[in-house]
């Protein structure tokens, strides 16, 4: 993939970067530009799995479904891979899922990224019209929920390691902020 992406000229287009070879980066679109990220870490997929695996039953039960590191298109041009999302029943080989489809997405901030998550993913999320927002802290494993109020997140709750997060919307669900890294 090196070669293709210092081979390129010029503005991304969606067509280019859905055709990039697969790789153990992760590799987002913004506006004609890439963001590279290395793979996450152990700590950050393990508190994945275990949010994926809280939020799995209640996904089932309201009729939706949760995916792990999806391309979620926001507008032409702007494909983010988010850590989590919660979606409306989706054609599982689109190669991407559109925004309008995407109930609830999450962010898992490692420490080399948090301004990325913090800010521009979460004004993106925002205009998108996506309308709650789960910004997990790995360091200090709190749980951040927001709810978009026009074309921005206001924070809803936080919940700290030792604490228990009841959430409602987009579907009924415990978590355990202290159990993420179970």
């Amino acid at each position: 993939m090196t070669a293709a992406v210092f081979g390129h000229d010029g503005p991304w287009s969606e067509e280019e970067y859905l055709a990039l070879d697969e790789t153990q980066q992760r590799v987002e679109l913004f506006d004609g530009s890439l963001h590279v990220t290395p793979a996450p870490t152990p700590r950050h997929q393990n508190i994945s799995g275990e949010l994926r695996a809280a939020l799995r039953g209640p996904t089932r039960e309201a009729g939706l479904r949760v995916l792990e590191a999806v391309n979620v298109r926001l507008r032409p041009g702007r494909i983010p891979i988010p850590d989590l999302v919660v979606t409306a029943p989706i054609d599982l080989d689109d190669p991407w899922i559109e925004a309008a489809d995407v109930r609830l997405v999450c962010e898992i901030i490692s420490p080399g990224n948090a301004a990325t998550d913090k800010v521009l993913k979460m004004h993106y999320y925002a205009a998108a019209g996506i309308e709650w927002y789960l910004l997990v802290e790995q360091e200090t494993l709190s749980v951040h929920v927001y709810q978009r109020q026009g074309a921005h997140y206001v924070e809803r709750s936080v919940t700290k390691a030792g604490e228990t997060l009841e959430l409602t919307e987009p579907v009924r669900a415990t978590i355990r902020p202290a159990e993420l890294l179970a």
